[in-house]
């Protein structure tokens, strides 16, 4: 008898005995079943008090711009001729048929982060004004100036002149908001000014796909038209981000509205005040993101990083010896949990700034100190410039393993698939129908330009390193292939049998 089992026949000689072990067990039941309760706040009677401190620092922002167009409705006036009328109304008649310019209103939301009247909003709210006027809670209008915008985050920063020490309000760290906290907006919705709705925070890092730096919380809390540039606050009434974008299908609320992060906020806004524009720091590699086939050809225990599919001429990632096929793993002492982390990193970290950068290369981690260069300078022509190479022949053959036939680049192959002079590879120039190769949209004159982070240039050189992966237990190869001006990784499963 093991020494966890009870003697029946102790029980039935004992029944004291019995119901104490009946006791002993029921509690140690207990102990294993009921879940130990987690800590929360208590739901707030009312947010009024802290509703009181802060509504004076939210502000409504009416911008005014002409817009071109003809004018719809209006009469057509014909007179004799002679008359004193005719030419005065046939000037009115033509600069209304040319569709003469005529001045549309526009409303939004703002809040004040500095006494002497610093306000922030949406850059859509104020893009293209002639003029701004920013409206505070107690109905004084003030001349707003842009001090700088950024298209890039959706963020402006406008001053107003008071002549005196204005209501504001304070940043929250946004890292420290969890799904399920309160939020509270406050803003223009329609046009009536002063509105406060409640709600909480539904989901984090939201990708929208505004910009290359979404980072979105996902709010219940009711946002609509005019909400546009307003504070979303923390129940400590500081804030946690700025309303953006809802998503509608009627262009109403339905309890999904998206606010910038303050954290990714706070930061633009700084360098508008500082600079009149952004100064974000840039790496200068084209990236892409580590699937669970990419990460287990490249061996890695877990599918996170960012693949590096090229690296751009004369960029600091070019200077610091980053390479085509590494993954960058670390990038100043903080993880990259997954490829959209890594742009808002680099672009939040300081111009000039030498970081390190651990990359995930030949089966190990490799450090390298890069020294950051300033986006805002880079010729945007040569973002699109990726490093090129030289011309290379090789036999034509199939590779059933990947479900590929493939050649040596020839001069007929480039014709053939308008290849650039500078293509080096293998050509692809059959996909069989329902392999992974057609699955993950290979195609005839895509170049293979890397297996495994090896540069190839013959078919008997891809076949090899299949080969070679098999060896090693592992159920894919990662390919480099070009398409265009496009370089992208692409992980095969390949065929046992």
């Amino acid at each position: 008898m093991s020494s966890n089992s009870i003697d029946v026949r102790n029980v039935r000689r004992y029944p004291q005995l019995a119901v104490r072990l009946s006791l002993i067990l029921l509690l140690v039941g207990s102990i294993a079943w009921i879940p130990v309760p987690a800590t929360a706040r208590p739901v707030p009677d009312s947010f009024a008090d802290v509703i009181e401190t802060i509504l004076p620092a939210v502000v409504d922002i009416v911008t005014t711009q002409k817009v071109a167009g003809r004018q719809q409705g209006a009469p057509s006036f014909e007179f004799p001729p002679g008359s004193p009328f005719r030419d005065f109304f046939e000037e009115f008649n033509r600069r209304r048929r040319e569709g003469a310019p005529r001045q549309a209103t526009s409303l939004g939301s703002g809040f004040i982060i500095h006494s002497s009247g610093l306000v922030v909003t949406n850059n859509h709210v104020v893009e293209g004004a002639e003029s701004i006027i920013v409206r505070m809670y107690t109905g004084v209008r003030h001349e707003a100036k842009i001090v700088g915008r950024d298209e890039k985050t959706d963020l402006a920063l406008l001053k107003i002149e008071a002549g005196s020490s204005l209501p504001s309000v304070e940043w929250a760290d946004s890292d420290k908001v969890r799904v399920g906290d309160w939020a509270i907006a406050i803003g223009n919705p329609m046009g009536l000014g002063g509105t406060v709705t409640v709600g909480i925070i539904s989901a984090r890092q939201r990708d929208i796909n505004s910009g290359p730096y979404d980072d979105y919380f996902q709010t219940d809390a009711s946002i609509n038209r005019g909400n546009s540039g307003g504070p979303l606050f923390n129940v400590d009434g500081k804030v946690i981000g700025i309303n953006t974008a809802i998503f509608s299908q009627s262009g109403g609320s339905i309890g999904i509205g998206f606010a910038v992060a303050s954290s990714l906020a706070r930061n633009v806004i700084e360098q508008l005040q500082k600079y009149g524009s952004t100064r974000r720091g840039w790496l200068g590699v084209q990236i892409q993101a580590v699937t669970e086939e990419i990460g287990e050809s490249l061996g890695l225990a877990k599918a996170e990083g960012a693949l590096v599919g090229g690296v751009l001429k004369d960029s600091p990632a070019a200077a610091a010896g980053i390479k085509t096929g590494d993954v960058i793993l670390w990038f100043d002492g903080k993880l990259v949990t997954d490829q959209g982390r890594l742009p808002r990193m680099v672009a939040e970290t300081d111009v000039g700034k030498n970081v390190l950068v651990k990359v995930w290369r030949d089966g190990k981690e490799v450090g390298l100190s890069v020294n950051l260069g300033e986006l805002e300078k880079v010729d945007q022509a040569s973002l699109q410039s990726l490093r090129g190479s030289d011309d290379d022949v090789g036999a034509r053959e199939s590779i059933d393993e990947l479900g590929m036939s493939m050649a040596g680049l020839t001069k007929e192959l480039a014709e053939r698939f308008e290849l650039k002079d500078d293509t080096e590879g293998v050509v692809i120039t059959n996909v069989e129908e329902k392999s992974d190769a057609a699955r993950k949209g290979l195609r005839p004159g895509d170049v293979i330009v890397e297996v495994n982070q090896t540069k190839v240039t013959s078919p008997q050189e891809v076949e090899a390193k299949v080969k070679e992966a098999l060896k090693l237990g592992r159920r894919s190869v990662l390919l480099q292939v070009r398409r265009g001006d496009d370089l992208n990784f692409v992980a095969l499963r390949i065929k046992t049998s």
